[in-house]
């Protein structure tokens, strides 16, 4: 399935963008606020592809096109920057770090220190630390007599617990539970102001200084590690990632990080594991526990490739199903399910104008069920990733991670793990949804989470042998 809508030169005058709502944008804050997804949802259903809306008299535009996006990302990335709104209102967590760097020779300096410690040859020495982290988290389970799991709960923990082992090579409890609880307060304060961004950050108000607190926390945690190899150095053998990136130096001028950028890159690296692997995992055990077939196989495909053993990296290849259960999660609910980016000069979109200084919204949630490109969108079926279904896609139909020069540095630690934990718990629980359980919505803040988080009922399972 493909669209015949393609970005083209034209001799005519280009035309303006349709716009959503009144020119000062009050009525486009509120909707955003009752229900930011079914605003601009209702946008795309009025005027179709791409449409300008404004924020408090900030210029958006919502593109929802393969086209269009390639176009951004890829073909024209030089045109397009990351100063752009949502990236500013979650800076003051990130900083300088890669997720929202908007410093160009900056990012591309840190990238090129980073991207060697994450490809997929890099990914295998720490494979171990998932299913092992994993295998812990069970054995509590296996002791456990709660009738009912919150799996978010759990599986949240889990992440900081791989992270922080790959990271740190360190175990953490209580230290990652202040975290955790640190970012989720973060998460919510800059999910709402996004929806409504008055008044400004700068504005002591009570849920500001919240939100300082919460960074406070999380800067603790990250500095505490940091300084516990550096004061005094550290005579460990260790190679986890903290000892790779203090270690890294930058091809082009032989120097390493600061001690500043180390702490903003540590704690990108800690918030993009912790966030990806927490929604994902809890909408993919939620999903299943609504689809037994889809569960059934791959209870299947898992009983028979690994059997009573633990998987290893190896067993990836050998689990097309699982994968496909991933990226069809990872369809309907993707964690980072909108970015922005910044027109720094003016550019065209299918024969309409694009203002320079314009913020383009890239909302995948949205993407992800165009019915150009998939049908009945909303259900959940995995065959959507065979190879033959995923080749017969424009690729930017479906870009979870982003795409182009700045598609996410971790995706390759992101899948290992999300494939790598699915089949581990899959080989020893089987998770079904409470009697009498509500359908669960997502909550869409800077993240999309489950509203409420996912509440399972664990059922062990004895595996065949292969």
């Amino acid at each position: 399935m493909s669209s015949q809508r393609m970005i083209s030169v034209r001799s005519a005058p280009l035309r303006p963008l349709p716009r959503l709502g009144r020119p000062d944008g009050l009525d486009n804050g509120l909707a955003l606020r009752r229900d930011q997804l079914d605003f601009l949802s209702r946008g795309l259903e009025r005027h179709g592809d791409v449409f300008e809306f404004r924020l408090l008299g900030l210029p958006m535009v919502l593109v929802n096109h393969p086209d269009y996006i390639r176009h951004i990302l890829v073909d024209n990335s030089a045109g397009y920057d990351k100063n752009a709104v949502l990236f500013k209102i979650v800076r003051p967590v990130l900083r300088k770090g890669l997720i929202a760097n908007a410093d160009h020779e900056l990012w591309l300096r840190q990238r090129r220190m980073i991207a060697p410690h994450l490809t997929p040859r890099a990914i295998r020495d720490l494979a171990g630390n998932m299913t092992a982290e994993t295998m812990r988290m069970l054995e509590r389970w296996d002791g456990s007599d709660a009738p009912i799991l919150d799996i978010t709960d759990q599986i949240g923990q889990l992440a900081l617990r791989i992270v922080n082992r790959s990271l740190f090579s360190a175990d953490v409890d209580a230290t990652a539970l202040a975290f955790e609880r640190a970012f989720g307060e973060a998460n919510t304060i800059l999910g709402s102001f996004f929806r409504f961004p008055f008044p400004p950050l700068s504005v002591p108000t009570r849920s500001h200084r919240r939100l300082r607190r919460a960074i406070a926390e999380m800067d603790e945690f990250v500095s505490g590690f940091i300084k516990a190899r550096i004061e005094p150095p550290s005579s460990s053998d260790n190679t986890d990632l903290l000892t790779l990136l203090m270690n890294s130096v930058d091809e082009t001028d032989g120097r390493g990080m600061d001690v500043e950028q180390l702490h903003h890159e540590v704690l990108n690296i800690c918030i993009g594991a912790y966030e990806t692997t927490t929604n994902t995992l809890s909408w993919a055990f939620y999903l299943l526990a609504r689809h037994p077939d889809a569960e059934r196989r791959l209870h299947d495909e898992v009983d028979r490739v690994i059997g009573d053993r633990i998987p290893d990296i190896d067993d990836i290849p050998r689990l097309p199903y699982t994968r496909m259960v991933v990226d069809e999660t990872l369809r309907i609910y993707s964690p980072a399910y909108q970015f922005m980016r910044r027109a720094r000069r003016e550019d065209e979109l299918g024969g309409y104008r694009l203002r320079k200084g314009s913020n383009v919204l890239i909302n995948s949630y949205l993407l992800h069920r165009h019915p150009d490109f998939w049908d009945d969108p909303e259900r959940f079926d995995p065959e959507r990733f065979t190879p033959e279904n995923t080749t017969a896609r424009p690729k930017h139909a479906y870009i979870p991670f982003g795409s182009g020069h700045r598609v996410c540095v971790g995706k390759h630690f992101a899948l290992t793990e999300l494939v790598l934990v699915l089949a581990t718990v899959a080989s020893r629980y089987r998770l079904r949804l409470p009697d009498g359980a509500a359908p669960i919505t997502p909550e869409a803040l800077i993240t999309l989470h489950p509203k409420g988080g996912v509440h399972l009922r664990p059922q062990r399972r004895k595996a065949r042998a292969r």
